[in-house]
């Protein structure tokens, strides 16, 4: 029996986790464990996604918490260890690019644990995302490297990472999004954002990311692109709470909240993220992931920010990339997607749904040899 513990911290790494733990649940040869680090935590929105992406309760639950980075990590390090001493587990997974990947790969690794990195490989070139420095630190000391895109073969690569390390396997989110999407159609548009909107006359947007959030220019732009946005359609617009703490902090949260047609609401859960997304005539974004998701269900994507660490979703895929909060670039490139001219895309290689099944056969190849 191979023993894998497999490491989540923030949100996304619960719809990354939730099929590979599934995949491993299917096969007698291995007992699958889950760390939830509490990096990011908020009780409700925790519940709701453990309990939609049908993820058993974590094993282990260690409640760091916020505070700066080196606080974090340093945390997450410590409490892991312990982990690892009592569990002895013959692999550690890591998924993603948050705190926890970088810091439980590190404890792993130098405990002499095989250690694995899902998602590996991407790269922005921005070493002043801190994401950006724990893919790069992840990908340098992990045994096997699963890939989601061609941009993250050709970025090991170059970093002079041999062959046998690097596995083309595909991408587990869209293994959660396969999955889950007819069960996210059976909600009504109309309950979820609070408000009578249609299938694919509505904007759903994101908006999180430090840059972009936690500067009064930046909601300046913001709160002008929703303006423009609106004379044409409505939007929906989940409110991350660093989002709404600065809107409030810079004295926007009146001219927001009186917006005609924009639809704020508290943070989603996963089906019903994924429904607004499926629905959606266009998303407007700053978010990595839903670029990818974006992609595979083929809706027009608008993401602010200056470089991407998936690419293919602007090569073949409906991403397109603005480098910076332009309202006049903006609602121009936007108008053009309403008026029928978008780009034309592709599901990229190996987004099938069964990313998953490919990680699993992999490991227990390899924890044999």
């Amino acid at each position: 029996m191979i023993k894998i513990i497999s490491v989540v911290g923030a949100r996304p790494n619960f719809m990354k986790v939730s099929p590979i733990h599934k995949a491993f649940m299917q096969s007698d040869q291995i007992e699958s464990l889950i760390v939830h680090t509490g990096q990011h935590y908020d009780a409700k929105m925790s519940d709701i996604f453990f309990n939609q992406l049908e993820l058993p309760k974590p094993n282990y639950f260690l409640g760091v918490g916020g505070g700066s980075h080196t606080h974090q990590t340093a945390n997450i390090m410590l409490k892991f260890e312990e982990i690892l001493n009592d569990e002895k587990p013959d692999i550690v997974l890591v998924v993603g690019d948050v705190n926890s990947t970088m810091a439980c790969a590190i404890v792993a690794v130098k405990s002499g644990i095989k250690t694995v990195h899902v998602e590996a490989g991407l790269r922005s070139g921005d070493k002043k995302m801190p994401e950006e420095i724990n893919r790069i630190l992840t990908d340098s000391i992990c045994e096997l490297l699963f890939v989601t895109e061609k941009s993250g073969l050709e970025n090991l690569r170059k970093e002079g990472v041999s062959e046998n390390r690097i596995k083309f396997v595909g991408n587990v989110m869209i293994d959660s999004l396969i999955h889950y999407r007819g069960r996210s159609q059976e909600l009504s548009l109309s309950d979820i954002a609070h408000a009578d909107i249609k299938e694919k006359q509505f904007v759903l947007s994101t908006m999180h990311r430090p840059s972009n959030v936690d500067n009064e220019k930046g909601l300046s732009n913001i709160y002008e692109i929703f303006s423009g946005i609106t004379k044409h359609m409505p939007i929906v617009f989940p409110m991350h709470p660093r989002t709404k703490n600065n809107i409030k902090k810079f004295g926007f949260e009146e001219k927001f909240q009186n917006m005609p047609g924009l639809h704020i609401l508290e943070p989603l859960g996963y089906l019903q993220f994924v429904r607004l997304m499926d629905t959606a005539a266009v998303v407007v974004t700053d978010s990595g992931g839903i670029q990818e998701e974006t992609t595979y269900l083929q809706v027009p994507c608008i993401t602010f920010r200056d470089s991407t660490e998936r690419p293919i979703t602007v090569e073949i895929g409906t991403n397109i990339l603005m480098e910076q909060l332009n309202p006049s670039k903006t609602l121009k490139t936007f108008e053009d997607i309403i008026s029928g001219n978008s780009k034309s895309s592709q599901i990229p290689k190996f987004w099938d749904g069964k990313t998953s099944e490919r990680i699993r056969d992999i490991l227990i190849e390899y924890a044999d040899a």
